[in-house]
This record gives structure tokens, C-alpha cells and sequence, in this order.
């Protein structure tokens, strides 16, 4: 091998600048690490390993889950499945114009800038948060719930489904524009058919979260089987719980094995 080989294969050299914002990036964050290792008591990890009473009853009914109520587990998850689907569709709804306003190549920035900031609203405030809202606004009920992940996920898909836009290829929309074809036109057959598959790929991916995420809802009284989950831990019936959290498990993998199902079709 000669020596231009040699230097073909050397990585390229990076600037000082680039060097040095790395070493920063990188230190800073060791430095918050090891910082807060005490702010976050890190230095209980031990417990976990200790045999203590309470980690010796948990391990012992956690490996004999109690499936005695198995009609009510999988009622309730199937209410579970029912709120993310309904949540989700909701945010598919809020995120399609949305995320059309957001993207710069879209629409003029005196629109793009107001959405972009009223996306990010939407994604900061906390699903229990807004679901809370809801129960306070409403009632208890899965509705509070669809209306949390509705909204939430609305923001997400919004801010996913502008930067799919903002990265199609003109050329269609350029192409669709010369034959004389008004904005309403261009975006519906120029930008729609490029961003269709990511945009529901997107979707799919937030609804395998969100049926996780209405479980957790249950916190605020927006049913499903979160309820049941949370009633067997605070009764300390660990084999319920182990019990429920099978069940879980379950779902949500036949969920996303049915998401893959249709991604792939996708392609």
C-alpha cells in the first residue's frame, strides 16, 4: 500500500473550533452527571440489590402472577387501546393543517413562526397535566384521556410532519405549479403523496406510545387499565400487578408488530 493510500484512509482532519465544542458538549454533560448523582440519590442503587423486606415480598409474588380477574385486566386494556386509538386520531387531525402551517417552504413566515411556537405549547404541557385539565373541566371518564393524548400527541405529530415537508423534493411541487395549479392543488398532489408514508409512519409510532402513555393517565381518573394497575400496587397485591403488567406487555407488542406490519407495506 503506498503512502497516498495511507492518507486516503486517514479520517479527515476537523477544525480546532469543531474539537474544542465537542470536548465541551461532552464534558458539560459529565459534569451534570456526576453533579447531580447525589440531587437524584443515585447512591441507592444498592437498595435495589440489598434483600430487603419489601424487595423480597415483591420478587416473590411479582413471579406468580395472580390472572384471577384476567376479564377485567384485558376489558380494561382494551379500553386502554381504545383511548390511544381515539387520541391519536384526534392529534392526526390537529397535526395535518398544523404541521402544513409550520413548514417554511409551505407557508410564509408571518404563519410558520406563530404555529411552530403554538406546536411547541402543545408538546411542553405534560399529558397528565392537560388530562387533569380535562377531569377538572368535565369529569372522570376516558374521554379526559383521549383529549390529554389527543392534544400532546397533536403537537409531536405537528412539528414531525412540518419538517417532512420542509424536506420533500421541489421538483414535483414545481411541476404541478407549471401547469397552472393554485396552492391548495400543489400541496395535494406536489407535497400530500411525498410525505404520506413518513407522515403516517409517524402516526403509528406515537400511537404505540400513546397506549402507553394512557395507562399512566389513569392517575388523574381517566380509566383504563392503569386503574387496575395503580388499585394493585397501593393494596401491595404484587401478583396482580404482575399479572396486569403481562398483559401490558402483551399489548403493546401486538401493537407494534401490527405498526411493522403496515410500515412495511408502506414502502
Amino acid at each position: 500500500m503506498t503512502a497516498a493510500d495511507h492518507g486516503a484512509l486517514r479520517p479527515p482532519e476537523r477544525a480546532l473550533g469543531d474539537r474544542a465544542f465537542d470536548v465541551l458538549i461532552w464534558g458539560g454533560l459529565a459534569v451534570l452527571l456526576i453533579s447531580s448523582f447525589r440531587s437524584v440519590e443515585m447512591f441507592r442503587m444498592g437498595d435495589l440489590f440489598s434483600g430487603g423486606q419489601n424487595m423480597r415480598q415483591l420478587e416473590a409474588e411479582f413471579i406468580r402472577p395472580d390472572f384471577s380477574q384476567w376479564r377485567l385486566y384485558i376489558a380494561n386494556m382494551w379500553l386502554t387501546i381504545q383511548m390511544a386509538l381515539w387520541g391519536t386520531a384526534f392529534a392526526i387531525a390537529i397535526a395535518v393543517p398544523l404541521g402544513l402551517a409550520g413548514a417554511g417552504n409551505v407557508s410564509p413566515v408571518w404563519i410558520q413562526q406563530p404555529v411552530r411556537r403554538l406546536l411547541d405549547v402543545l408538546r411542553s404541557v405534560p399529558d397528565l397535566v392537560i388530562g387533569a385539565i380535562f377531569v377538572a373541566a368535565i369529569g372522570l371518564g376516558p374521554f379526559a384521556g383521549v383529549m390529554a393524548l389527543a392534544i400532546n400527541t397533536g403537537g409531536v405529530l405537528g412539528k414531525l410532519f412540518s419538517e417532512a415537508v420542509e424536506a420533500i423534493d421541489k421538483n414535483p411541487v414545481e411541476g404541478v405549479r407549471a401547469t397552472g395549479a393554485g396552492p391548495l392543488h400543489q400541496i395535494v398532489w406536489g407535497v400530500l403523496p411525498q410525505v404520506a408514508p413518513l407522515w403516517t409512519s409517524y402516526a403509528l409510532y406515537r400511537f404505540e406510545s400513546n397506549a402507553r402513555s394512557a395507562t399512566v393517565l389513569s392517575l388523574i381518573g381517566a380509566g383504563g387499565i392503569g386503574q387496575s394497575l395503580f388499585d394493585s400496587i397501593n393494596s401491595f397485591a404484587f401478583g396482580q400487578t404482575s399479572a396486569i403488567v403481562i398483559i401490558i406487555i402483551v399489548a403493546v407488542s401486538g401493537i407494534d408488530l401490527l405498526s411493522q406490519l403496515i410500515r412495511t407495506r408502506l414502502v
